[in-house]
């Protein structure tokens, strides 16, 4: 077996790293991100920071403002309402092919995945990671790529937010009570029963989001 993996280029490793900071929240919604500053900061010039910076724009979570340079896109509820109703139609479309397929090793890697969660309370970062393994471990078993494109992409315009409801211990309870339900009725095999689950979780964590879009603002405006 040919074990070669190619180092990552300069914008791969820029990218990660603007993901990682965007997911642990050390870049926040409308915040401004500088490509000299950012360069410096990783020993690298602006020029790889700027094409990490293009492909998020491409992905709507950075967009660029003249005379302003590139901004982490802020949402306000309705953009993030919006996002949750494309994400009900898609996801739900995924469960209705992904149940029929769906194997023991899924539903263990679910099971895995939220007994991780309990393990990393403190952890935001590897909170998200699993939290995100746990639902596209059932999307992508519809083996539906462009439909599980197209999820991810809606997820990746709102985690910053995320961020925000997975910092309350509440809110961890919450997951972990609701992730134990949806697992239960991908088990059953009751497609409906799976959707009504997912909606209402989704919809438990819109209402938390929409309750901390105003501390949002007040930061990223300081």
């Amino acid at each position: 077996m040919n074990r070669f993996k190619r180092p990552k280029t300069a914008q791969e490793a820029v990218l990660l790293e603007l993901r990682e900071r965007l997911l642990d929240g050390r870049i926040r919604p409308g915040q401004a991100i500088q490509p000299n500053v950012i360069g410096d900061e990783l020993g690298v010039s602006a020029v790889p920071v700027r094409e990490a910076l293009r492909i998020l724009e491409g992905e709507g979570q950075v967009s660029y403002r003249p005379h302003r340079g590139y901004l982490v896109t802020e949402l306000d509820i309705e953009d993030l309402k919006e996002i949750h109703q494309v994400r009900e139609l898609l996801e739900a479309e995924a469960v209705r092919h992904a149940l029929p397929q769906l194997r023991e090793d899924d539903i263990q890697r679910m099971r895995d995945a939220v007994r991780e969660m309990a393990s990393i309370q403190e952890d935001v970062v590897r909170l998200k990671a699993a939290n995100r393994l746990f639902h596209f471990t059932l999307f992508e078993a519809a083996q539906m790529p462009h439909l599980n494109r197209m999820i991810s992409w809606l997820w990746d315009s709102c985690e910053p937010y995320c961020s925000l409801y997975f910092m309350l211990p509440e809110n961890q309870k919450r997951v972990d009570e609701e992730h134990h339900r949806i697992i239960d009725a991908v088990i059953a095999g009751d497609v409906q029963r799976t959707i009504k689950e997912l909606n209402m979780h989704r919809g438990h964590a819109l209402a938390a989001l929409e309750q901390g879009l105003i501390p949002i603002a007040q930061v990223s405006d300081s």
